[in-house]
């Protein structure tokens, strides 16, 4: 008998644009709220989660770095993350400052998340086996009203 546990993996499920303000000097502010879910589908063993990092770009200009302090997720169980993420005034190029307008005027823009997290299952008296999750994907929002433009965003894991 071959058993093919679930490996644990790190989402993105829900996440609002709080914020965003830009003005004719170029500076953006934007403010975010993003709830990430680590999940262990494994029925036969907890899962610790650790270094625990998120990065949140706009157009390759960092906005913040997310961090977790580690945890356990019992078996088949999971824990959410919320994350409130606000910038400091971001210099915008004339590019960028126009990339913002047509966001604006479309009504979608978008902001890239990328990161990892370590997760490790105890397997009794073998020891541990120890993967990475890693994420990265493009959160969309809608300006006009800050909602969350839903889209796959789940961890790969090695």
């Amino acid at each position: 008998m071959v058993i093919h546990p679930r490996i644990p993996v790190i989402s993105v499920t829900n996440a609002h644009l709080d914020l965003l303000s830009n003005d004719y000097a170029g500076l953006l502010q934007t403010q975010l709220t993003i709830i990430v879910l680590a999940q262990n589908g494994n029925a036969k063993a907890h899962s610790t989660f650790s270094d625990i990092k998120f990065n949140l770009s706009y157009q390759g200009q960092g906005i913040a770095v997310m961090i977790a302090e580690p945890f356990e997720v019992p078996k088949n169980s999971s824990k959410t993350l919320s994350y409130v993420v606000q910038s400091a005034s971001i210099p915008l190029t004339p590019e960028q400052m126009e990339d913002v307008d047509q966001s604006w005027k479309r009504d979608v823009i978008g902001f890239d998340l990328k990161g990892s997290a370590r997760t490790r299952w105890r397997v009794g008296p073998l020891g541990s086996v120890k993967f990475w999750c890693n994420l990265e994907c493009r959160l969309k929002f809608r300006p006009s009203n800050g909602s969350y433009i839903r889209s796959r965003c789940t961890s790969e894991s090695k």
